[in-house]
């Protein structure tokens, strides 16, 4: 496992994982997502507010982003008292936001750093004007893997979204060339009966095909695969290991979703389905 204890020591026996996001009330996405995310896989959950999002499985109500200086307070109170082993990048909001937290990991280096780009809505809205969208690009210099949905790939790319898996590849190709980082592009927006994701580095691409589940608990479904890598990657050989172990999870997870009966709209993923044998099966 990466990371040492502070004075040295035996290794811990768990990944210290942190989760650098937003709220969801109902416990679906954000830092609500990672924490679970990160028990199932494990690991020792940490969560840094960077909004606070009045939200339901309907949609968003309302968002509140405290100061920056409560941010920094925030990461510094983590950073300061404990060795992070992995860090998990959501919603920034804000280009202030989105600066503060790379100010931090430039800083800090924490060995893990997973930037989930939340930057379209599911109904295709930009959620991040301008300035905040250019600030999240810049804060891919100091992450290790990126894991955009088509649109995000567009956004962070500058071109329109791909409309087919081949496109989505070598936009992947392109990303991760031009920031030095490993990109798992999701092709969960593409048409059909299997559901695609690539690790591309490079020029290395490692295909993970899966089907496509039917089902309306997708509520943070992101979130709760990025926060997976994150957990997963310390105590995985390599990042194509990591996402096979992550993508069988969310597989199990989307299937046992509606079971939880959470919510009117799209519910969200059971994050502890290994606990409950047969669910998500």
């Amino acid at each position: 496992m990466t990371g040492d204890t502070r004075g040295g020591g035996p290794q811990p026996s768990r990944v210290r994982a942190l989760s650098v996001a937003g709220t969801d009330p109902t416990g679906g996405a954000g830092i609500h997502a990672d924490l679970k995310s990160f028990a199932a896989h494990g690991a020792y959950g940490m969560a840094v507010v960077t909004a606070l999002v009045a939200q339901n499985t309907c949609g968003v109500r309302q968002v509140h982003v405290p100061d920056v200086g409560f941010l920094r307070a925030q990461l510094d109170a983590v950073g300061d008292d404990v060795d992070v082993d992995a860090v998990k990048v959501g919603m920034v909001g804000t280009r202030d936001v989105a600066e503060e937290i790379t100010s931090w990991l430039v800083r800090t280096r924490p060995p893990v750093v997973v930037v989930d780009p939340v930057m379209v809505a599911t109904s295709g809205d930009r959620l991040l004007d301008a300035g905040a969208e250019e600030a999240v690009r810049g804060m891919l210099t100091c992450a290790d893997l990126v894991t955009p949905n088509l649109p995000e790939l567009a956004v962070l790319l500058g071109t329109a979204p791909a409309r087919s898996w081949s496109r989505a590849l070598e936009q992947a190709r392109e990303l991760a060339a031009r920031h030095g980082l490993t990109v798992l592009v999701k092709g969960g927006h593409l048409d059909g009966a299997r559901s695609p994701d690539a690790v591309v580095d490079g020029a290395t691409v490692v295909e993970l095909d899966a089907p496509r589940v039917a089902t309306s608990a997708t509520h943070g479904t992101g979130c709760s695969l990025s926060a997976a890598l994150a957990a997963l990657r310390p105590v995985s050989q390599d990042w194509p290991e990591a996402a096979r172990r992550a993508k069988a999870w969310l597989t199990g997870a989307l299937r046992a979703g509606e079971a939880l009966q959470v919510g009117r709209g799209n519910g969200p993923v059971d994050h502890l389905h290994g606990l409950h044998p047969g669910r998500g099966a």
